[in-house]
């Protein structure tokens, strides 16, 4: 529940006083405190509480120990937290209009796949409108980046003949077209991935770049292949709707814009991780030299084309709750050629 406190502070002039009114938005966390994406809702916060002037403070409770990402969409839709990071994959129906953010493409790229959701989830009302069902209002996106295969021992996934009979921890999407593939899929959370390695009750991680050093990967895995293949998207931060509607209009206003700028801060923490990961595991210098390789053009189509069919279920699923899923997909997709295109010919906004 929102907390709100008043202040008086005598004004200059002694005939006159002023009111300042402190808002305090309880925040739930599933991650922890520690690795880029922590530094990232660090960074909201602070620029939510600038942008207002003050006005805007965070209560955050990390690691889960509020609400933990099963709870997270129903715990915010009721109001357990004001405002609060959710995963479309734990909440497939109350999160179905994030969910599009899972869905495999062409694009990998962290920038593009943050601003394209951000763009799409501020200005298709359908989608807002299925979220306003449930209560809630969204704020921003997270990315996971593109999904690449850290293996053990052996093993090694670089095409899609290699998939067949592994034994790969993957989630959302990911985890059904490598099932589709041949791969048997493993439940591990992602703070099991190092001991499922380390022991072999796993081959291979379907993961990302920017949490092997989190995760400590490095340490037990053997080989590193870069797929590029889509990205975990339907990753927000949410608000109640009622404790939206709390705020003031000058508050409403620099949440909107802090997360606007959380997007280009996260994607650029991403980014000059991702690469000094890579850099790493080819030199040694964050723990044992591992091989590094890249799936070919045509093997990487390959996995892209294996996950369409779940487009045409989302798309579906979206009919059946009464709007256009074709209609929002298309969208979608014409705003993440366009990001791709602003990428590729000037650069990221940091490198301008």
């Amino acid at each position: 529940m929102i907390i709100k406190k008043l202040f008086c502070g005598l004004a200059i002039s002694l005939f006159s006083i002023s009111l300042s009114a402190e808002t305090t938005l309880r925040y739930s966390e599933t991650g922890p405190n520690r690795g880029t994406r922590a530094q990232a809702i660090e960074y909201f916060m602070k620029n939510a509480t600038e942008l207002s002037g003050g006005e805007l403070k965070f209560d955050i409770h990390w690691g889960g120990a509020l609400l933990d990402y099963k709870a997270a969409a129903g715990g915010l839709s009721v109001g357990t937290a004001d405002i609060g990071s959710v995963l479309a994959v734990y909440a497939p129906t109350k999160l179905k209009a994030l969910a599009i953010g899972d869905i495999p493409h062409q694009s990998a790229d962290p920038w593009v796949g943050m601003r394209a959701m951000y763009e799409l989830m501020n200005t298709n009302e359908s989608l807002k409108k299925l979220l306003e069902k449930e209560n809630l209002v969204y704020l921003t996106n997270f990315s996971s980046s593109g999904v690449q295969f850290e293996c053990s021992g052996s093993n090694k996934i670089e095409s899609i003949e290699d998939i067949k009979g592994k034994k790969i921890r993957a989630v959302a999407i990911y985890s059904k077209v490598l099932n589709d593939l041949g791969a048997e899929i493993v439940g591990v959370t992602a703070g099991e991935i190092y001991q499922a390695l380390d022991t072999g009750l796993v081959d291979c991680s379907a993961s990302y770049l920017y949490t092997v050093r989190a995760l400590k990967t490095f340490e037990v895995i053997d080989h590193l292949s870069l797929s590029d293949w889509g990205q975990i998207a339907g990753f927000a931060i949410v608000m109640n709707a009622d404790s939206w509607s709390y705020l003031s209009a000058s508050e409403q206003k620099a949440l909107r814009e802090a997360g606007s700028n959380m997007i280009d801060y996260f994607a650029r923490l991403q980014v000059e991780e991702m690469d000094s990961v890579v850099d790493g595991l080819e030199t040694g210098e964050i723990g044992n030299q591992v091989p590094v390789t890249r799936w070919a053009p045509e093997e990487r189509q390959r996995l892209v084309e294996a996950s369409e069919k779940y487009t045409q279920d989302w798309i579906e699923l979206l009919n059946k709750s009464g709007v256009s899923g074709e209609k929002i997909w298309e969208q979608y997709m014409d705003i993440v050629a366009r990001y791709e295109k602003e990428k590729e010919e000037l650069g990221y906004p940091w490198e301008r």
